[in-house]
């Protein structure tokens, strides 16, 4: 074969590579125009090469964040070293559609890529090529895991009939409360409270109506909540809630709202209705509290003062509780 011809087909299959590679291929010049388009481009972006050469590629794509994209070309222009970028800092360059079978549900196509400097004959950068890889199996992939593992830890934490936070999370939470607490000798309260006769409620209507019932302190519960405050299922039917930066008097104020509230409403079960009252006790932190479960004693013993001095009904801690 002649050398001429080797060289043609040489050339043919060099062409015929970068037209049919799957990953997309775009020469700029200093400029940041098209020089070159590769058949990737071509194909998702419906723009032939002739359509964009010699145009300047962020009016073809007003999208480009053109100062990020600087960011990056710039330096391999100056410097003629490689650059990369990857799709959590920039989910894509070009924004294409995603027509992957499996990550159909992709909105676009997530891209890497890498910029590359091309140098003359006498060293010097006048162009950059830069490679845009389709990573969207590769991306969804990661949030779907992202996103499983987020739902797992909020299943972690929460208590599955009340949706409050679980016992261990709301404990962790006061523990992180109670430590903020001895740094800034600032003011939070802690309220603890259940359920009247709770044992009637099951005996009248079973685990069933008992359920209920919890589910409708909770639902109550989360209505009357601030937004800094936490509140958990601490057992049974006993609740907890950390008012933050809340002294003894707006705990009270908070406290005999969500009384009165549960008070006047109604649980309608099994064709049938139940009324109920909680009883309540308040703790603030005190600076001679060594560790937080003092801090849940002393609210778990105003709430038994409650119970025993007639229910539905507020205490406030006092150290002669103890006593």
């Amino acid at each position: 074969m002649p050398a001429s011809d080797f060289d043609m087909n040489e050339i043919h299959w060099l062409m015929d590579m970068f037209n049919t590679v799957d990953v997309g291929l775009v020469v700029l010049d200093r400029q940041y125009r098209v020089c070159v388009w590769n058949g990737f481009m071509e194909n998702h972006s419906g723009l032939l090469p002739s359509a964009v050469k010699d145009k300047d590629v962020f009016d073809l794509f007003p999208g480009i964040d053109e100062a990020w994209f600087k960011s990056k070309s710039e330096p391999v222009f100056v410097l003629k070293n490689r650059s990369f970028t990857i799709w959590e800092q920039q989910p894509y360059i070009f924004r294409f559609k995603n027509y992957r079978p499996i990550t159909g549900k992709a909105d676009y196509m997530y891209q890497n890529a890498t910029f590359i400097p091309l140098t003359t004959v006498t060293g010097e950068v006048g162009h950059i090529c830069v490679i845009i890889y389709d990573v969207t199996d590769e991306a969804m992939n990661k949030l779907e895991l992202e996103k499983v593992n987020k739902t797992l830890e909020k299943m972690s934490r929460t208590d599955s009939l009340t949706k409050l936070a679980n016992r261990g999370y709301w404990e962790e939470s006061l523990r992180t409360e109670f430590k903020r607490l001895q740094r800034s000798h600032g003011s939070s309260s802690l309220l603890m409270f259940d359920i009247d006769f709770f044992k009637r409620i099951n005996d009248a209507y079973g685990h069933s109506g008992g359920d209920e019932a919890i589910r409708h302190i909770s639902d109550l519960l989360q209505k009357t909540l601030r937004e800094t405050d936490v509140a958990g299922r601490y057992g049974g039917e006993e609740f907890a809630v950390t008012l933050v930066d809340t002294d003894a008097e707006g705990a009270k104020v908070f406290a005999e709202r969500l009384r009165s509230l549960i008070e006047n409403s109604v649980i309608y079960y099994d064709n049938k209705e139940i009324k109920l009252t909680v009883s309540l006790g308040i703790a603030c932190c005190d600076d001679n509290f060594e560790k937080y479960e003092q801090w849940i004693e002393a609210a778990d013993t105003a709430l038994y003062h409650s119970k025993e001095n007639g229910r539905n009904t507020v205490t406030v801690y006092d150290p002669s509780m103890a006593h």
